[in-house]
């Protein structure tokens, strides 16, 4: 990690250490890709193993006693994330790895409209964090829902 990134990430506010942890899960999928197209194996379980542990990480720091449903509802999603990202990687399949990206890019904007509401709050004295408004899914597809701050 470069000493900018670092300082950047040092100054963030939570949300905008959950949306980098989303975009780390977007750049390593994107390697996993470039590990298919390329044939190299390895390269292509680094990438899988390092974005499963952000997710490990994420759902390892749910807090299900307070978060109610949208906890339950992320908890469901980081699953079924999990699941799906082994899948394309027992299959090394670009599409399916691409169809995953769509995934946690539809959740990650849900998040950088928090930071991005939050800011706004924060900016006139108001910051009470409702966290999510709703959350669904429709089959194996999880979708992002709006959240509200």
């Amino acid at each position: 990690m470069s000493t900018y990134q670092q300082h950047t990430l040092e100054g963030a506010s939570p949300v905008d250490l959950v949306v980098a942890l989303y975009d780390g899960i977007v750049r390593f999928l994107y390697a996993a890709i470039a590990g298919v197209e390329s044939g190299d194996a390895h390269a292509r379980r680094a990438a899988v193993k390092r974005a499963l542990d952000i997710l490990i990480h994420l759902q390892a720091r749910l807090r299900m006693d307070i978060g109610g449903r949208p906890a339950e509802v992320l908890s469901e999603f980081y699953a079924s994330a999990f699941a799906l990202i082994l899948q394309a990687s027992q299959a090394a399949s670009a599409e399916r790895f691409e169809e995953v990206i769509g995934y946690v890019r539809n959740v990650r904007d849900a998040w950088r409209q928090v930071s991005v509401e939050t800011s706004r709050a924060s900016s006139v004295g108001q910051v009470s964090m409702a966290g999510p408004a709703g959350a669904a899914q429709t089959g194996n597809a999880p979708q992002a829902t709006r959240w509200t701050a």
